[in-house]
């Protein structure tokens, strides 16, 4: 696209907008309506097909929209709580759903009419996903589900899940996979909270028993689920490494501030740890850009696997070395009441809750372990590490 281009699909944009809103009084109007109507308007996400809450256009224009939607002070779809949703269902429904499933479920997930959860994980397939256990028997026009999920960020709050789970163990383990659109209302769905070192259960353990999902919210072919999982946790790395704030934004300002608050606690070597650590967060920071400028034209792939990586790390350092800048204040924990969040604060709460939530990043959204081989293999062309399990249909391996 031309700058010419560019410059005329802003002005387009822009008018775009403005009429919207002139039509559409969010002062007055229901905030459910006024999300939908928005949608429908083609003004949700822009980068989306027509007739999917988008206009076709490139997914750099989002950010204009959003900026001024803002400044009319119109009401958004509080993506902070429904982000898995936003995240990683919702392109992963528009990549391999049916028109049908696409208009069924991409309106209420975007209003926030339906928050989502991902029933991945597993006790016995954490890092290995392709081991899952779950089973989904074909029972007529429906599938009978019966298993256990757990880590389950948000399951207490959700109304759908994105699932995997296994429909035939007579295959390879990866072969044997099909991924679902799972209501989290039906009989059989059951959360139970799982409390963390921070003393919240934002993660949860998730039980089904004889969950009947019809075919129809299958999504992609029967044995394709780890084709359609692999693109739903590429987007995931992407949605929890590729950041997007400002310089300093995230952990490293918040360290940052620390610093410049109390100079009596600055040391020598803090000092040379806190600049490698700030360059480190911007590096990450621009490549990030650079990530998100190349999904603007297609489908993400392993590199947001570097990015998370990169994240994790920066944020347990950073949260680290705020603890021991602010000494035993930094040893001091406000609150450990068990509360079920709406959505993870890594920067709005003590130096304390930083340092034990950050010790989740290197687990959550594919532990570390696994993106360093993901990164060896498919971004850099390493050989890949021997497996014995290649070939062998799933009943067959031991667990």
């Amino acid at each position: 696209m031309t700058a010419t281009d560019t410059r005329a699909v802003e002005e387009d944009l822009r008018q775009r907008v403005t009429d919207f809103l002139a039509a559409h009084d969010h002062t007055t109007m229901d905030r459910l309506d006024f999300l939908r109507a928005r949608y429908d308007a083609g003004l949700a996400w822009v980068n989306f097909p027509v007739g999917h809450g988008g206009l076709g256009l490139p997914r750099s224009f989002q950010t204009q929209v959003e900026v001024q939607f803002a400044k009319a002070g119109a009401p958004d779809n509080n993506p902070r709580g429904n982000g898995i949703g936003l995240g990683m269902a919702a392109p992963t429904i528009l990549a391999f759903g049916t028109e049908e499933q696409k208009k069924k479920f991409l309106r209420p997930l975007w209003t926030g009419e339906q928050i989502w959860c991902q029933l991945f994980s597993e006790p016995g397939a954490g890092s290995d996903l392709a081991a899952v256990s779950t089973r989904a028997v074909r029972e007529g026009s429906d599938w009978v589900v019966n298993g256990q999920k757990v880590w389950t960020s948000s399951a207490h709050k959700a109304q759908m899940a994105i699932l995997v789970a296994r429909t035939n163990p007579e295959v390879a383990k990866h072969a044997g996979l099909t991924y679902f659109l799972c209501d989290m209302t039906v009989p059989g769905v059951e959360v139970r909270p799982l409390r963390q070192i921070t003393g919240e259960a934002e993660f949860n353990e998730v039980f089904l028993t004889d969950v009947h999902i019809p075919d129809s919210q299958r999504l992609g072919d029967e044995g394709q689920g780890w084709k359609v999982a692999t693109a739903t946790l590429n987007n995931e790395r992407v949605a929890i490494g590729g950041g997007g704030g400002g310089r300093e934004s995230g952990m490293v300002g918040v360290l940052a501030k620390s610093w410049r608050e109390h100079p009596e606690r600055r040391g020598v070597g803090q000092h040379d740890k806190l600049l490698r650590l700030w360059v480190d967060a911007e590096v990450a920071r621009v490549t990030g850009q650079r990530l998100r400028q190349k999904l603007a034209a297609g489908e993400p792939g392993p590199e947001g696997s570097a990015m998370k990586l990169t994240f994790a790390r920066i944020a347990q350092e950073a949260s680290g070395m705020e603890l021991e800048l602010l000494g035993e204040d930094g040893l001091r924990y406000s609150d450990w009441t068990l509360r079920r969040p709406e959505h993870v604060d890594f920067t709005g709460r003590d130096a304390g809750y930083r340092y034990l939530r950050a010790k989740g990043n290197s687990i959550e959204g594919g532990t570390s372990e696994i993106l360093r081989n993901v990164i060896s293999e498919r971004v850099l062309g390493l050989p890949s590490e021997p497996r014995v399990d290649t070939g062998i249909p799933w009943k067959d391996l031991p667990r």
